[in-house]
């Protein structure tokens, strides 16, 4: 993935245009091109995302303690980074920067005074984080573990945890850029980083390391290795977006000192974020001692059982079209909406929401079908050499997970919407409901035969995010006044309407060539996915159309320019 030459590739702005002067402010590129720069990136980064999953199933296997040990480890610089940063930094950057950017230096001073202390600070308490591992795991992962195992995990988490670092860096710069309206790197950066770690993936593979190897198996050159690989590949995720943010006229000079800057008005916007993103994260620690102690009943009963591993796995599923559709769009849509907050144009808040609504589920409502339909052969595609039981143990989770796709992304937008008026509590109040709900499922399931605790989680997982999005828009019709949401049911109804009659068709066809080719095999669950989910999607789109579903038209127009064109 390459940084384009021109201003073209990053939304049509000159470095000029991008940084504004005297009060003015950059204008926004078409929401649909500026989204399919970003889908574009995203479809490369995700698609090298499942390729790096695979080859990790590979490497550290499924539904094992030692695949756990990994995944607890590797989990910790996300949760930190959205606790330090990425809640923090996506809910207040933007906004601000938008602000800033309309005063007569174009925000400069403000960016650079933010870039200082943000970086002082990630420095600072990566430093703590990494010297605490051994604690941290401890919070981390079940009880029931022996030293051997934490022990495992307690090494790959000194390797990983340096990540914080990058991961704020990545999202700040990432955030700067997306405030000038240039979108592409940061979307396509992830991409790169896949590729290096699909090369430490690697050296297991070409050297003949032991593969899937129990906890007691793991030397210190196949830990140093995993967890280096992974480290090494963040920080070239961040350190790729330096050369697009110099584009845009930016030179980064130290300011120290926040009196006088007006960082100290978005202190209390931030705190709110912050406690919201560790509501959440609190919950993930219940998730993720509820789901080892899952893999290690399993473990002790003999059966498959599917836990932190296996949850991993299918949330990296339910990501993907989360990630290509919903995310790729709502980043263009919340520069829009940040200035029109500040401009206090309520209609054109309430147009972009519902468009934030109505374009997505174009795509995710045939998506969640077709996952739905295909669940074992999607796992079975994307995790070739692991056992069938192994994959199937997974299905549950996937299902449940993906029933809340749409409901997930509303409550992104949401989030958005009120974070664009510098409003940092609702979001809070919304993400609290979620924790508890999501807990109280997961608190449930650990109940439950081993087998089917991730599945509860998926469960809790859906049903927390429909409920927050509905309070969301209901909360956010009382302060803007009508959201004309009847428009979005409308559209969803006719879509629902279209996925159905697709999805029976994709039914019948699988059926049919489920008698031809063999699903018991990598090729041909890839040969059925491929196929199916094809099938489904395209009568979806054809069905939709004629159902006048106009979003159909608006979200393939920058594809069908580009055959055209070709």
């Amino acid at each position: 993935m390459t940084e384009p030459t021109s201003s073209e590739g990053e939304g049509g702005l000159t470095p000029e245009e991008a940084t504004p002067r005297h009060g003015t402010k950059v204008e926004s590129p078409s929401i649909a091109r500026s989204s399919a720069i970003m889908a574009a990136g995203s479809l490369v980064s995700r698609v090298l995302g499942l390729v790096r999953n695979t080859l990790t199933v590979a490497v550290v296997g499924l539904n094992l303690v030692a695949s756990d040990a990994w995944n607890a480890a590797n989990t910790l610089p996300n949760i930190f980074h959205l606790l330090i940063a990425g809640g923090v930094l996506n809910a207040v950057i933007v906004p601000q920067i938008t602000k800033a950017m309309r005063h007569e230096d174009g925000g400069v001073v403000y960016i650079n005074r933010l870039l200082t202390l943000a970086v002082t600070v990630l420095a600072g308490v990566t430093l703590v984080l990494t010297l605490a591992a051994p604690l941290l795991i401890s919070l981390l992962v079940s009880g029931s573990w022996d030293s051997e195992a934490r022990g495992l995990a307690t090494a790959f988490a000194v390797l990983c945890l340096p990540q914080v670092f990058f991961y704020g860096l990545y999202t700040l710069l990432g955030q700067v850029l997306t405030a000038h309206n240039r979108f592409g790197m940061f979307m396509w950066a992830p991409g790169l980083a896949n590729v290096v770690a699909i090369a430490g993936l690697g050296w297991f593979l070409v050297t003949g390391a032991e593969l899937k190897a129990p906890v007691s198996e793991w030397s210190p050159t196949m830990i140093a290795v995993l967890g280096g690989s992974a480290t090494l590949s963040i920080a070239f995720q961040a350190l790729i977006l330096i050369p697009p943010l110099r584009a845009t006229g930016l030179r980064y000079r130290p300011v120290w000192g926040i009196r006088g800057s007006g960082l100290g008005s978005a202190s209390r916007m931030a705190m709110w974020a912050f406690a919201a993103v560790s509501i959440g994260q609190l919950g993930y620690l219940v998730n993720s001692r509820v789901l080892t102690g899952a893999t290690q009943r399993a473990a002790d009963q003999g059966i498959e059982g599917a836990g932190l591993a296996a949850y991993a796995n299918a949330y990296l599923l339910f990501m993907l079209p989360h990630g290509l559709v919903t995310v790729s769009l709502i980043t263009a849509l919340f520069t829009r909406f940040s200035h029109a907050a500040h401009d206090g144009d309520v209609r054109a808040v309430t147009a972009d929401l519902r468009r934030g609504m109505m374009m997505p589920a174009v795509l995710l409502i045939p998506a969640t079908a077709v996952i739905v339909l295909l669940a074992p052969l999607v796992l079975a595609a994307v995790l070739p050499g692991t056992s069938r039981g192994a994959t199937d143990a997974s299905v549950g989770v996937l299902v449940t997970m993906v029933l809340g796709l749409v409901p997930y992304g509303w409550f992104f937008l949401v989030q958005r919407a009120y974070y664009a008026y510098e409003d940092g509590r609702t979001p809070f109040a919304l993400q609290l409901v979620v924790t508890l709900i999501a807990v109280g499922v997961t608190l449930f399931g650990s109940t439950q035969p081993a087998e089917h605790v991730a599945t509860w989680v998926g469960v809790g997982q859906s049903l927390s995010n429909l409920a927050a999005a509905v309070i969301g828009l209901w909360l956010l019709r009382r302060r803007l006044g009508p959201l004309r949401l009847g428009l979005v049911v409308r559209q969803n109804v006719r879509l629902v309407v279209a996925t159905a009659v697709a999805t029976a068709v994709g039914w019948i066809a699988l059926r049919l060539l489920s008698d031809v080719v063999d699903a018991g095999t990598w090729l041909g669950a890839v040969i059925l996915c491929s196929v199916i989910g094809l099938v489904v999607l395209v009568i979806t789109l054809t069905v939709a159309a004629k159902l006048r579903v106009h979003e159909v038209t608006e979200v393939l127009d920058p594809l069908l320019r580009r055959l055209s064109r070709s």
